[in-house]
């Protein structure tokens, strides 16, 4: 297994953020806005969907790595980090998935 975390990726992200947008693609995402970044990380997950309901194993891994770092770029473009995220997972898995989905305000 790697030693590779999402902690390293977002590190890699950050810096690449505060680059030259001519010269870092994370840079010139950023700078086409949050929207941008947010289509782009969907049309990641949705390779990643198709590679899942194709049985290509490669190609999920493929896109499942675009989906991860197209995601940590949304989040940086939104001011969230991944201590915020693992919190909330934390949060989340201190009890079973139905309570805690019960336990979400319903829209109304």
């Amino acid at each position: 297994m790697s030693s590779f975390s999402l902690a390293d990726l977002e590190v890699i992200v950050a810096k690449r953020a505060s680059a030259a947008a001519a010269e870092s693609y994370t840079a010139a995402s950023l700078a086409k806005g949050a929207a941008h970044c947010a289509r782009k990380f969907g049309e990641e997950a949705i390779e990643a969907i198709i590679a899942a309901t194709q049985d290509d194993h490669d190609g999920l891994v493929a896109e499942s790595a675009d989906v991860l770092f197209h995601l940590l770029v949304v989040w940086k473009a939104r001011g969230i980090t991944l201590d915020e995220v693992m919190a909330e997972l934390a949060r989340r898995t201190s009890q079973s998935g139905h309570a805690e989905k019960a336990s979400r305000p319903t829209s109304s």
